[in-house]
């Protein structure tokens, strides 16, 4: 009786830890936005500052990829398909879409993710899915189309949505390859390596994209506005790079290894919610009366979803399965 009481207990305190890191990801990719924008009405084109977000961040985590180089042999295609998916892919196809679409449409879309990550892990992974985190997928997503008031300009634009739809594709490879190996004990691939390479192959990617040497760099040297209040455009570019991109996609994949894709899917839903309140108080984008309740409604949506235990096999273990339960609590809390 006492080792199930103490890997119950050592469970519960890894998801508890992964739900803080989920949470603190989605704040981190949440104040990207109120960041950027201000380098974007400066003048600098969106792609340009996706690149330099990717680029730079990439550039911070080069000694973890030096260090964690056996990677390069022993997963190849899951450094590329992160690096594709999960950094590049998203990015590129958010963007192409706002161009499209207005950007609420879009950004919906792309959080329809977390019940494509349902769908994968039921239906290709074919294991089981919790009704309440089903139930958490429902209610974000109708919380999500009342704070970014997707009946507002709604206009149909088929490849706007369907770049949209690319988005929600590419995060939800995000998701599930940040779960790749979390049950494998010692022998998982560690994140930051997966991390460190998936940025620098994003960076690759996107530099073919975005076109980089078109730049107007003199953006860089200057001021940007933010509400009004000017502000260094260096210090704006470094917040991206080191909050909103390297310690949100290392708390994301932390968090990720200790929940589950479908769980942690749906708390970065908070993401939305997080990046409206920010540019609430810092842009003086004000926040109406539909979008306070769709953000209420996110929040009991992600509360919902990461209360119920992350589903990883297709039944509970029954008695006399130690050996099984020990390789899953491992799993979850390595």
């Amino acid at each position: 009786m006492p080792v199930p009481i103490s890997q119950s207990s050592r469970f519960g305190h890894g998801k508890g830890v992964g739900l803080g890191l989920a949470i603190g990801s989605a704040v981190a990719f949440g104040g990207s936005g109120v960041a950027a924008k201000p380098l974007i009405e400066a003048g600098l084109d969106p792609l340009h500052v996706v690149w330099l977000r990717v680029a730079g961040a990439a550039l911070v985590m080069l000694p973890l990829a030096v260090r964690h180089r056996a990677l390069l042999r022993e997963r190849p295609a899951l450094l590329a398909g992160f690096g594709l998916l999960g950094v590049a892919g998203v990015q590129a196809c958010y963007f192409a879409a706002i161009s499209r679409i207005p950007v609420g449409v879009a950004l919906l879309v792309e959080y329809f993710a977390p019940a494509l990550v349902l769908g994968w892990v039921r239906f290709v992974q074919r294991r089981p899915v919790t009704r309440a985190a089903a139930l958490g997928v429902v209610l974000a997503v109708g919380g999500l189309a009342c704070v970014v008031e997707v009946w507002s300009g709604l206009s149909f634009d088929a490849l706007g949505l369907l770049l949209a739809l690319g988005a929600a594709c590419c995060q939800v490879g995000y998701f599930v390859l940040s779960d790749q190996g979390s049950d494998s004990g010692e022998e998982a691939p560690d994140p930051l390596g997966v991390i460190a390479y998936g940025l620098l192959v994003g960076a690759a990617v996107l530099t073919v994209v975005a076109r980089p040497w078109t730049m107007d760099r003199s953006v860089l040297a200057g001021t940007a506005h933010m509400d009004g209040t000017p502000v260094a455009a260096i210090l704006l570019l470094a917040w991206i790079v080191l909050v909103a991109t390297v310690v949100a996609y290392v708390t994301g994949v932390l968090s990720v290894r200790r929940l589950s894709p479908q769980v942690a899917g749906v708390v970065a839903c908070l993401e939305a919610v997080i990046a409206t309140v920010l540019a609430w108080f810092l842009l003086g984008e004000h926040l109406s009366a539909p979008q306070i309740i769709g953000g209420v409604i996110v929040l009991v949506g992600a509360f919902i979803a990461q209360s119920s235990a992350p589903a990883r096999s297709p039944a509970e273990p029954v008695a006399g399965s130690g050996r099984e339960r020990e390789l899953s609590a491992r799993g979850h809390i390595s």
